[in-house]
């Protein structure tokens, strides 16, 4: 394995530094757009994530393992989504205590009106960007995630 140099520490801390300025500033952002729809920023995370696969049952520690987030926080966004009903609970058939997870319609339809409400964010963020330059962001940033995502778990 290669040593990192003192120029490879200080550009991985700069890059790293960055996203986390990247994630407070854009989650500001969303948070004050989704403000008028009464959706708090850990619920629209939650509901992005059901929605890849709406009709797929998601458990509290399948979602927690793939936010590799604590249990008890995402238990506590999820029961505030079971009262909205935006999620619905299932007895699993084959263990009564663990609940499956289902989006509903009206998460379905929450979902869609947040993400309307953050076109203007969005447009007002990336439209200044050519397409190349946005598919290049996406492209380094999926490979940044997938690490963390697979190899990046300890």
């Amino acid at each position: 394995m290669a040593r990192l140099t003192e120029s490879d520490i200080r550009l991985s801390t700069k890059i790293l530094t960055w996203i986390g300025i990247i994630d407070q500033l854009s989650t500001t952002r969303i948070t004050r757009a989704l403000a008028p729809l009464k959706l708090p920023y850990p619920q629209f995370v939650l509901l992005v994530h059901f929605s890849h696969r709406p009709e797929e049952p998601q458990t509290v520690m399948r979602v927690a393992s793939a936010m590799q987030q604590p249990q008890p926080g995402i238990t506590k966004t999820i029961q505030k989504m079971l009262t909205k009903k935006l999620l619905r609970a299932v007895a699993a058939p084959d263990d009564a205590r663990s609940k499956l997870l289902y989006l509903t319609p009206k998460g379905v339809e929450t979902h869609g009106k947040a993400i309307s409400a953050l076109v203007p964010v969005f447009r007002e963020m990336f439209e200044p960007w050519s397409e190349a330059d946005i598919n290049d962001l996406i492209e380094k940033l999926d490979r940044l995630k997938v690490w963390l995502d697979t190899k990046g778990r300890k």
